[in-house]
C-alpha cells in the first residue's frame, strides 16, 4: 500500500493485497466529504486483502486537504465533473485490472453514480450518495448523479438510511423506478456504514450493507 499522486496531480492511496498475489480486480473507492484519510485507508486494504483486488483511494478535495468541514461545503461547488472523471480514470489506469468497479460514500457517493459515465466501470455501489446536487454544492460545472444512472441502472447498488435528510425518500425512490437495488436502512441518518468513529454509525446495519455491497461487486446481484 503507498501514497502516491495519480496522473492528473490528485492525491491517492493503492493498496494490494498483502500477500503479494495478483489483484483479480480494480476499485475506485471515493471518500466521504472528509476525504482521504486513514479509515479509508484501512478499507482499502481489508477489501484488497478479503477479494484479491486492487483498491485505489481518490482524495476529494485535492490542494485543499486542510480545510474545514464547514468550508468543504462552500468549496464543492467549484467541483467539475470532469475533472472527477479524469481522476476517475486514472485510478481505473493505476489499479491496472482488466475489469474495475467503483464505491463511494455520502459525497463520494454521489462521484460513484456519476462514475457510470465511465464504460471502464463495470459495477458501482453508492451509500447515501445525493441523487441530486445539493444547493449548496451546485455549480456549472456539476450535473445530478441521476443523469448518469440512466443509462444503466442495473449496475448500481444504491444504500440508503430511512431518515437522511441529504437523500429524501423521493430521491431514493426515483433510483428503484429508474431500476437500480436500493437497500434502505430504517432509523438510519446519514454517514452511519464508513466510520465507527462517527456520531451516529450504526455497526449492525453497517456490517449488513458492507456484506451486500460487497456481494455486488462480486457479481452476485
Amino acid at each position: 500500500m503507498t501514497h502516491l499522486a495519480l496522473s492528473t496531480g490528485t492525491p491517492a492511496f493503492l493498496a494490494g493485497p498483502a500477500d503479494g498475489s495478483t489483484p483479480t480486480t480494480g476499485l475506485v473507492l471515493w471518500p466521504d466529504i472528509f476525504g482521504l484519510r486513514p479509515v479509508f485507508e484501512g478499507h482499502a486494504q481489508r477489501l484488497a486483502d478479503d477479494h484479491r483486488w486492487a483498491v485505489c483511494v481518490i482524495e476529494m478535495y485535492p490542494g485543499q486537504e486542510t480545510l474545514a468541514v464547514q468550508d468543504r461545503h462552500g468549496a464543492a461547488a467549484a467541483f467539475q465533473d470532469d475533472d472527477k472523471l479524469a481522476d476517475l480514470e486514472a485510478a481505473i489506469g493505476l489499479c491496472g485490472t482488466a475489469e474495475t468497479h467503483v464505491m463511494g460514500f455520502c459525497m463520494g457517493g454521489m462521484y460513484a453514480m456519476k462514475s457510470l459515465a465511465s464504460s471502464s466501470i463495470t459495477r458501482s455501489v453508492a451509500f447515501y450518495g445525493m441523487v441530486h446536487v445539493p444547493t449548496g454544492w451546485a455549480g456549472e460545472g456539476q450535473r445530478d448523479a441521476v443523469d448518469f444512472i440512466r443509462p444503466r441502472p442495473e449496475d448500481l447498488l444504491a444504500v440508503f438510511g430511512g431518515d437522511d435528510p441529504w437523500c429524501p425518500e423521493a430521491d431514493q425512490d426515483e433510483l428503484e423506478a429508474l431500476g437500480a437495488q436500493v437497500v434502505r436502512y430504517p432509523g438510519a441518518g446519514h454517514g452511519w456504514a464508513q466510520d465507527p468513529d462517527r456520531e451516529g454509525y450504526r455497526a449492525a446495519d453497517a456490517a449488513d450493507a458492507w456484506t451486500r455491497a460487497e456481494a455486488f461487486l462480486s457479481g452476485d446481484r
